[in-house]
């Protein structure tokens, strides 16, 4: 035994994308005494700017929205109570097909062996005890979600150390019920065409697939309050359209598949550190 902390290290690639999948088992672990380690890959500079100025329109500045998701980032680990920010800072990518996606210091072209190392000597640094990311896809084939679970896989190779890894996603029954509640609140939102609808059916695992369900309810607050912290893709974060009393009783539970584990403990597991304490 050691006086190092328990320590949980989440990749995301956007300012944001703590809270959406993650801010539950954030805020739970970090109220229960656990290190938890935020890196975030992008400036989030291809967001929303002021007024909801879209990338590519006239007005939209990169660096300006850069600076003002970094400041919003800063109060959302503020919610979640998160020991440790690292930002890799590269550029925001885009969505998949974007011009942006070919400039020069972008994310998605980064060679995976340097985000990898960048990413490795600060796993040594913290030497994570589980380490969460995304899929091969990135949940949904966002090429920065995509090129941060590329350098994580690649990170962790790199070194010595042998944490619990998980991957981020979603029952295929919950896809299912977020697709009728997004109606609900969006009452003029057309109804998806049949491509679309066997797209969203990939999303996610089988029920039966995913390995650990972790019931983060009493934190769900801290999670609306991080996802509000990011007011300025308002526009994009659904949720908060709920209200935090109905956002409460549906994104009270974080599911995660595991892909690496040298503990042994049995899955399905409730506890991101079963096996571990």
């Amino acid at each position: 035994m050691t006086d190092r902390p328990l320590t949980l290290m989440a990749v995301h690639a956007h300012p944001d994308d703590e809270a959406t999948g993650t801010g539950g088992v954030l805020a739970r672990y970090a109220a229960e005494g656990i290190r938890t380690v935020l890196v975030t890959c992008t400036d989030g500079g291809c967001g929303d700017g002021p007024g909801g100025v879209k990338p590519g329109d006239p007005g939209h500045d990169p660096a300006a929205v850069a600076l003002m998701r970094r400041q919003e980032l800063e109060a959302s680990c503020e919610a979640l109570k998160i020991s440790d920010l690292e930002m890799l800072d590269y550029a925001d990518s885009g969505m998949m097909g974007w011009p942006s996606n070919d400039a020069p210091g972008s994310f998605w072209q980064t060679s995976v062996e340097e985000g990898a190392a960048r990413l490795a000597e600060l796993m040594r640094h913290y030497q994570p005890d589980v380490v969460v990311t995304y899929d091969e896809n990135g949940f949904y084939g966002h090429p920065d979600h995509i090129q941060a679970h590329r350098i994580t896989m690649a990170a962790l190779e790199m070194t010595a150390l042998t944490p619990k890894v998980y991957w981020t996603t979603m029952p295929r029954s919950g896809m299912q019920r977020f697709g009728e509640i997004m109606r609900e609140f969006n009452e003029d939102m057309p109804e998806p065409d049949p491509a679309e609808t066997a797209a969203m059916a990939e999303i996610g695992l089988p029920d039966d697939e995913i390995t650990t369900w972790v019931d983060t309810t009493a934190f769900s607050g801290q999670k609306f309050d991080a996802l509000a912290a990011h007011a300025s893709q308002g526009e994009n974060i659904f949720f908060l359209k709920m209200g935090k009393e109905r956002f409460g009783e549906l994104m009270g539970m974080e599911t995660f598949v595991r892909v690496k584990d040298a503990t042994g403990a049995a899955v399905p597991e409730n506890d991101l550190f079963a096996g571990l304490r």
